[in-house]
C-alpha cells in the first residue's frame, strides 16, 4: 500500500487579494488514516530536550518557536525499537513541546488485535501513552430536514448592549475545526494566523463551511457595511484546521487524535486565551493531557456538550476546567452545561455568502464570543469564574424552559455598571 508522505512541511502564502497574508502550515493526512482509522494507534515516549532547546511559548513570534523543539535521538531510538518489537510501521511522528513527548501514528501489523497490542504497549516502560487513533465529529444540527432551519428565528443574547463596554479587543481566540473562508469580506482583518494539519489544499480550506460559520458568529467585522456583526468583533482569530469536511455542501466533518493533537499544540504555542472546540468524540488520553496543559497555562476551553445519553467517561471534553455548552432546546449530557442560541443562527458561508445554520457547535461559538468580551475586560479570569458568571447572569430568552447566556448581563456584572436591554443595572458578581 502506498502512503503519501506526512512529514513534509508545506508553507503556502495566501494570495495577495487577502487583506492579511497568512502562512498556512500543512501536513497531509494520508487518506488511509481517515478511511481506515482502526488500523492505527498513537504512541508517545519521553522526549527530554537539551537545556538550551526552545519551548512552547518561549518566543513572541508564537508558532514559529516550535522549530527549535525536535525529537531527541533517544526518543527516536525508542520508537524504532517499539516498531521492531511489535511489528508496527510509523506513518508520521511529531514532537509535542508542551508535554515533553515525542508521538507517532503507527500502523499495526495485518491481522493484529489492536486492543491486545494497546494493552501490551501500556505495560511497556518505554511508553508514556498508547491509545487508538480516534475519530471526532463536529457538532452540527441533529436534523436533516431541508427546511428545518426556517422554523425558528435568530435569537439575540443582547450583544449590542454589551458592545459599548467590550468588543473583545485584542483577545486571541483559537478555533480548532475545519478551515475558514479567510477571504470573506466579513472576516477581513479578523484572522491573524492559519495552520492546516489536514492537507495542503488552500482552495478546500476556504470552501469549508463549519469553521466559517463559527468564525462569523465569534468575530464577524462590525460597521463595515457587510452582512452581520460578530459577538466579539475586536477579537483576533487563529484558525487551526484539524477536521476535514465530508462534502463541500455539508457542515459535517471528521477529525482524529493526530490532527487534534497538532492543533492543540499550536493553540498552546500561539498563546491563545480561549479555544473553541465545537466537536464531540470519545475520551482521549493524549488530547486530555494537552487540554490540561493548556488549562494549567491559563487558557480557557469552550466545548460542545455531548448528547444527554452519553456517559461522562466516554466524552473528550467532560472534565474539570472545560466550559461545556448546549444549544437551546437541545438536551445536554451529565452536568450543568451553559445554554446558548443554537437554532436558526444567521452566520457566514464560504464564498462571501450568508445563511442560517443550527447545531450545538453554533451555541458553543456564542459562548466563546462572550468569553472574549469578558477577557478583554479582565484577562486573568479563570474558567471557574467565567462559568459561574455566565451561569449567574443567564436569562430566559423565550417562552421555553431553557435559560440562555446573556452577553450584556455578563459584561456589566463583571465591570459593575451599565444597563442592559431590560433596563436592569449591571451588578457586581463574586468571582471564584
Amino acid at each position: 500500500m502506498n502512503y503519501r508522505p506526512l512529514t513534509a512541511l508545506v508553507v503556502i502564502c495566501l494570495c495577495a487579494c487577502s487583506s492579511t497574508r497568512v502562512a498556512v502550515e500543512a501536513r497531509a493526512v494520508a487518506a488511509t488514516l481517515t478511511d481506515n482509522p482502526d488500523r492505527y494507534i498513537v504512541a508517545g515516549v519521553d522526549n527530554d530536550a537539551p537545556s538550551d532547546a526552545g519551548h512552547a511559548g518561549s518566543s513572541p513570534r508564537g508558532y514559529d518557536g516550535l522549530a527549535a523543539y525536535g525529537p531527541t535521538p533517544h526518543a527516536q531510538q525508542m520508537l524504532r525499537g517499539l516498531e521492531r518489537e511489535y511489528g508496527m510501521r510509523e506513518i508520521t511522528a511529531w514532537p509535542i513541546a508542551p508535554l515533553h513527548m515525542h508521538c507517532a501514528v503507527l500502523e499495526i501489523p495485518p491481522g493484529a488485535d489492536r486492543v491486545a497490542m494497546l494493552a501490551a504497549l501500556t505495560q511497556d516502560r518505554r511508553v508514556r501513552i498508547a491509545q487508538p487513533l480516534q475519530t471526532f465529529v463536529t457538532q452540527t444540527s441533529v436534523y436533516d430536514d431541508p427546511y428545518v432551519a426556517l422554523q425558528r428565528g435568530f435569537q439575540k443574547i443582547d450583544v449590542a448592549d454589551a458592545h459599548p463596554w467590550s468588543r473583545g479587543e485584542g483577545v486571541r481566540v483559537a478555533i480548532i475545526d475545519t478551515g475558514v473562508d479567510d477571504l470573506h469580506p466579513d472576516l477581513r482583518g479578523a484572522i491573524v494566523e492559519v495552520a492546516n494539519f489536514v492537507d495542503a489544499d488552500v482552495g478546500q480550506f476556504r470552501r469549508d463551511r463549519h469553521g466559517t460559520e463559527l468564525a462569523g458568529i465569534i468575530a464577524a467585522v462590525a460597521n463595515n457595511g457587510e452582512g452581520i456583526v460578530g459577538i466579539a468583533p475586536g477579537a483576533r482569530l487563529s484558525i487551526f484546521k484539524a477536521c476535514w469536511q465530508l462534502r463541500d455542501d455539508a457542515d459535517s466533518a471528521r477529525c482524529n487524535s493526530y490532527t487534534l493533537a497538532r492543533a492543540l499544540t499550536a493553540a498552546i504555542d500561539s498563546r491563545a486565551q480561549v479555544v473553541n472546540l465545537s466537536l464531540a468524540g470519545p475520551a482521549d488520553p493524549l488530547l486530555r493531557q494537552l487540554i490540561q496543559e493548556g488549562l494549567r497555562r491559563g487558557i480557557l476551553f469552550i466545548g460542545a456538550a455531548p448528547p444527554e445519553t452519553t456517559k461522562p467517561e466516554d466524552v473528550l471534553l467532560q472534565f474539570g476546567g472545560v466550559i461545556e455548552v448546549a444549544g437551546d432546546g437541545i438536551l445536554g449530557g451529565p452536568g450543568a452545561p451553559l445554554r446558548a442560541p443554537g437554532r436558526e443562527i444567521l452566520t457566514l458561508l464560504p464564498g462571501g455568502r450568508y445563511d442560517f445554520a443550527s447545531g450545538t457547535s453554533l451555541a458553543t461559538a456564542h459562548v466563546t464570543g462572550i468569553v472574549a468580551l469578558l477577557l478583554a475586560k479582565n484577562s486573568k479570569l479563570t474558567g471557574t469564574a467565567v462559568y459561574q458568571l455566565l451561569r449567574d447572569t443567564s436569562v430566559h430568552v423565550d417562552a421555553g424552559d431553557d435559560d440562555s447566556v446573556d452577553a450584556c448581563g455578563a459584561v456589566t456584572a463583571l465591570i459593575g455598571h451599565g444597563l442592559c436591554h431590560d433596563g436592569t443595572p449591571g451588578g457586581r458578581v463574586a468571582m471564584h
